[in-house]
């Protein structure tokens, strides 16, 4: 990033207001609804609602939306906290609009009394028909009209329990003439007879978002609320509230949602997909969540470098996921140690090896990291090499094995091919070479120069493995935007299973929370599918990007 950082629209507002002396210290809050899990584009929101807090004086709380308890659980709640931790942030507290359900109900009650609030117990479409529409002024409703004891008493009925599911609800008395579809007279409370996940039973009447969500920052004295563009219909109505209340004016301000092409954002969609077992959960490694990032191999630094690298705007855009591949190899690069692991193997056999004889070869660790060192790789006469990694028939600049050509083998010898065999259906099955034993790397006395460099990985030493490769979820760039289903453009090759690869024998004790760089094929993480006996590795990501070429030939 450059040296002189440009400010953001919301880093001038926070610089404004802590130089006017408007705030000693701001106060910001992450609000997600415990009705799913986390995906790339909450990591945005969390990045900039707490780097805020973290580069000026300040704090972010941690706060659960949980006012729809037919679609909340402590397992997206748990998920969430989880996150957020991975993603290397720590909120100053940890609240719930539940906590402060009674609060807001005396807040209601208030706006009864106020004479600004009223029950109305017409059907949704009543209601929806007596709204109007953007060019006409709506119509009062009969409970419009009702007296403040009554709409006092109905109101207390409906906390007591004694009215069905969509009997009657509470709203605002605003404005039936407003341009602003939200200011007349909108809904902010509702009968649902549901268990909540922290409240149990104690309610059958909850808030709406909108009534909530302003209250809940005003009671927390969250200085600056930040939501997403959608959110701007909605900012005179949380204006209006606390206005009529009186209480601590918090302000909503609004930025550009973050959207990656080949992929979905929407929760109700992410679950379609989970319901539907078009993936294997909620951190499939396909999914944008960031379960699903973090199972795939993502680090929670290459995240926040794409979501600094995105900034913050305020007009919708679409981002090409290649860039947050970008920042991933970025990071990869510097930190993943190297290992060898063939995906597609070939035998290759030294004929002039000596069949008994072992050697150890000292392989670097990471070329990016001086400190990293080497480790010990064994070697022997028979070798597993890609079966890419052998021509037949060499085409012009082929610089890797053929027959009659030499290639270095890895931090190990030169070697000439000298023929190779076939089984019945004429596919290779070994190639046959002879090593210089005066090659060797770090001590080669050959005075050849070699073109080409392959890894290999040696038999009887090699450990098995499970890899899974992932192409795009979609095979369209802006699936939401496609007519029809979006589940029609889905990539049904998404997920390649190699079922037995061979890695190098030190893969045997490698560790779930490290990203390795397996050389010339990309970057992998243990899977927590593996047990003792069986390793599954996850493609994290490719060493270049090969997507863009690809998906010209969709």
């Amino acid at each position: 990033m450059s040296e002189e950082k440009r400010l953001n629209f919301l880093e001038e507002i926070i610089e404004s207001d802590l130089e006017t002396g408007k705030y000693d210290s701001i106060q910001t809050r992450f609000p997600p609804e415990p009705n799913g899990y986390l995906h790339i584009g909450h990591a945005k929101s969390i990045c900039l609602n707490f780097g805020l807090t973290q580069r000026y004086k300040g704090s972010t709380n941690l706060r659960f939306d949980d006012t729809n308890p037919s679609t909340e659980e402590t397992e997206y709640v748990d998920s969430i906290k989880e996150d957020i931790r991975w993603l290397g942030f720590t909120w100053a507290n940890e609240f719930y609009a539940s906590d402060y359900f009674d609060r807001i109900y005396s807040m209601a009650v208030e706006l009864i009394e106020k004479g600004l609030a009223f029950v109305d117990d017409s059907t949704p479409d009543e209601i929806a028909s007596f709204k109007g529409t953007p060019t006409v002024p709506g119509k009062p409703t009969p409970g419009r009209s009702r007296s403040v004891a009554e709409n006092l008493r109905l109101f207390e009925a409906m906390k007591a329990g004694k009215y069905p599911d969509g009997a009657m609800v509470l709203r605002a008395k605003i404005d039936l003439a407003s341009p602003n579809m939200h200011m007349r007279d909108p809904i902010i409370y509702r009968i649902k007879h549901t268990h909540h996940h922290r409240t149990g039973d104690k309610w059958c009447i909850y808030p709406m978002y909108d009534f909530a969500h302003g209250q809940s920052d005003s009671i927390e004295h969250i200085t600056h609320s930040i939501c997403t563009l959608e959110f701007i219909p909605h900012r005179p109505l949380y204006d209006w509230f606390i206005e009529q209340l009186g209480i601590f004016p918090s302000h909503q301000y609004e930025f550009a949602r973050l959207n990656l092409t080949y992929t979905v954002m929407s929760k109700r969609k992410l679950l379609q997909l989970v319901n539907e077992q078009y993936v294997s959960g909620w951190d499939d490694p396909r999914m944008p969540t960031i379960s699903g990032l973090r199972r795939r191999g993502y680090t929670p630094e290459s995240i926040r470098d794409f979501c600094e690298r995105v900034g913050i705007q305020k007009r919708e855009n679409i981002i090409d996921v290649s860039l947050l591949e970008f920042c991933l190899r970025e990071h990869l690069n510097k930190v993943a140690p190297r290992r060898m692991a063939v995906l597609d193997p070939i035998k290759l056999i030294l004929t002039n090896y000596p069949a008994d004889q072992v050697e150890t070869m000292e392989v670097e660790n990471n070329p990016e990291d001086p400190n990293a060192g080497t480790r010990p790789v064994p070697f022997t006469y028979q070798l597993w090499i890609e079966r890419e990694d052998f021509m037949e028939i060499p085409s012009k600049k082929w610089f890797r094995l053929a027959p009659g050509a030499i290639v270095r083998l890895k931090n190990a010898f030169i070697v000439r091919c000298e023929g190779f065999s076939k089984d019945e259906a004429g596919n290779i099955t070994e190639v046959h070479a002879t090593y210089l034993p005066e090659s060797r790397s770090g001590k080669d006395t050959s005075g050849l120069t070699v073109k080409g460099t392959i890894h290999w990985v040696s038999v009887p030493h090699a450990i098995k493995a499970e890899i899974r490769l992932y192409d795009r979820l979609f095979r369209s760039e802006n699936p939401a935007a496609e007519e029809g289903d979006f589940k029609d453009h889905i990539n049904l090759n998404s997920l390649q299973i190699i079922p037995e690869a061979y890695l190098e024998p030190g893969m045997a004790l490698a560790d779930a929370q490290t990203r390795y760089q397996f050389i010339r094929k990309g970057y992998f993480i243990l899977d927590k599918d593996s047990t003792p006996g069986q390793l599954v590795f996850n493609q994290t990501v490719t060493l270049k990007d090969t997507w863009a070429k690809e998906a010209k030939k969709i």
